[in-house]
């Protein structure tokens, strides 16, 4: 079937287009290549920032610097991801964390505003368990609170930037961004990758949809309503 063609039920229907003469085994082959180079050439070409905000983090915050999280990886396979603090660990009178707005600190804030926090996932893309370009890897929690069409996100290794992340981020709502994630899967090529990444670079320039409105992070994900 073509791209755009019709299906059994006469809707239309996408089918991705690959590089012609170029299997998609082989241009899968050619992304881990383009994740592991990027990836180096990345943590050599950051290194500067990484230590800069790690010492900030270290004197404003203490240790540790990163966070440490299990979050599900391609077929919802458990992997830690890595990310700089960006909040204390400030907590109310009966002991219990404060909300994350008023842990978000001063570095904190612009760690995020610069997306610095995310360049230690870089080390996450050198091991296989991520990608450059891919569905943002969410909460463990969340993998039973996903229908079956947004559950396909899981189809592909998770990315440190992706399609929902240049149409939006966290200005768009739960299921706008997993929309866009599953627009991904069915979508994917060498071509759209290029596109994410210089799409992706741009956003982080103009430090647009860095967050939901009122909050220091996004709302927590309770399910679709069907």
């Amino acid at each position: 079937m073509a791209a755009g063609a019709e299906d059994e039920n006469g809707k239309r229907r996408h089918v991705p287009k690959y590089t012609e003469g170029v299997t998609r085994e082989q241009q899968l082959t050619i992304k881990r290549l383009v994740d592991v180079l990027g990836a180096a050439a990345g943590l050599a070409v950051t290194a500067p920032a990484l230590a800069a905000a790690a010492a900030a983090i270290r004197v404003t915050m203490g240790g540790p610097v990163l966070f440490r999280q299990q979050r599900p990886g391609q077929g919802g396979r458990p992997f830690h991801i890595y990310k700089f603090r960006t909040m204390s660990d400030a907590r109310d009178a009966q002991g219990h964390l404060k909300p994350d707005l008023e842990r978000l600190t001063g570095v904190g804030r612009f760690i995020r505003a610069t997306s610095l926090d995310e360049l230690p996932q870089l080390l996450n893309v050198l091991k296989g368990e991520m990608s450059l370009v891919g569905p943002r890897p969410l909460l463990m929690q969340y993998l039973g609170r996903y229908n079956t069409r947004q559950a396909r996100r899981h189809e592909v290794k998770p990315g440190i930037t992706g399609l929902a992340q240049v149409r939006g981020r966290n200005a768009l709502s739960w299921e706008e961004k997993f929309e866009f994630d599953v627009r991904y899967v069915e979508q994917w090529s060498l071509g759209l990758d290029a596109r994410i990444l210089l799409e992706t670079v741009k956003k982080v320039l103009q430090r647009e949809g860095i967050s939901q409105q009122d909050h220091a992070t996004m709302t927590e994900f309770m399910g679709t309503k069907e």
